[in-house]
């Protein structure tokens, strides 16, 4: 097999391991390749090998890229994992399938909006903010209930929570709070788990799981 071939079907047989010692069905559990930085030429291997879902970062680097691969592969689709400025709602709305940085009122506000415009539903993970360091975005955990209020209010649809554990810690507890969080207001959906910890993430329940150094090497400064 070429690289990315071999690399995809390592991730994912990493994923039916972790999967199957917890007891969980594996189809319950989506593979999110993190393409941020990375060129069509780059992401292409991946999509032949069979990968059709992908993450980024930022939403004017996926402006440049993605609608031509989504429209040279019918069945791709594009997660938008990084933070969004709502001046963006409406770009993200229309190339976005999923958005999993919902993290504030005036995002909720904008993101209604661009969704009505569109007449396009576009589901969101709430980003908790579960280290609470002061330099990640996500909401507070205090301040959670109140925003999923908001959001439904606004008929934006949620499906679940989203979570970057600090670094240089034992994610685990991070986890396994984010699921209890979930539990707790009736979500499904964890997005969470990375290249270093995404194992011991669908162990603890991830529904999706964001991989991109696994999958594509190193990324470019």
């Amino acid at each position: 097999m070429d690289q990315p071939a071999a690399l995809l079907e390592s991730v994912n047989n990493r994923i039916a391991h972790a999967a199957k010692v917890a007891q969980r069905a594996v189809s319950d559990i989506t593979l999110i390749a993190v393409s941020k930085t990375h060129p069509a030429e780059a992401i292409e291997p991946l999509i032949a090998a069979g990968q059709r879902v992908f993450g980024e970062n930022r939403v004017q680097e996926a402006v440049a890229k993605w609608p031509a691969l989504k429209a040279a592969h019918n069945g791709t689709q594009l997660h938008l994992i990084g933070q969004l400025q709502s001046s963006k709602a409406e770009e993200a709305v229309q190339l976005f399938d999923c958005i999993h940085s919902l993290d504030r009122s005036s995002l909720i506000a904008a993101l209604g909006k661009a969704m009505d415009k569109a007449a396009r539903q576009v589901p969101c993970f709430v980003q908790v903010n579960i280290g609470a360091e002061e330099q990640k975005g996500g909401c507070a955990i205090a301040d959670l209930p109140a925003l999923l209020a908001e959001a439904r209010a606004a008929d934006v649809p949620v499906i679940g929570l989203m979570c970057v554990p600090p670094l240089g810690i034992e994610p685990a507890p991070f986890f396994a709070l984010l699921g209890k969080l979930a539990a707790d207001n009736g979500l499904a959906g964890l997005s969470m788990g990375m290249s270093s910890d995404f194992e011991t993430a669908v162990m603890l329940g991830a529904t999706h799981v964001r991989v991109g150094s696994a999958l594509f090497g190193a990324r470019t400064p």
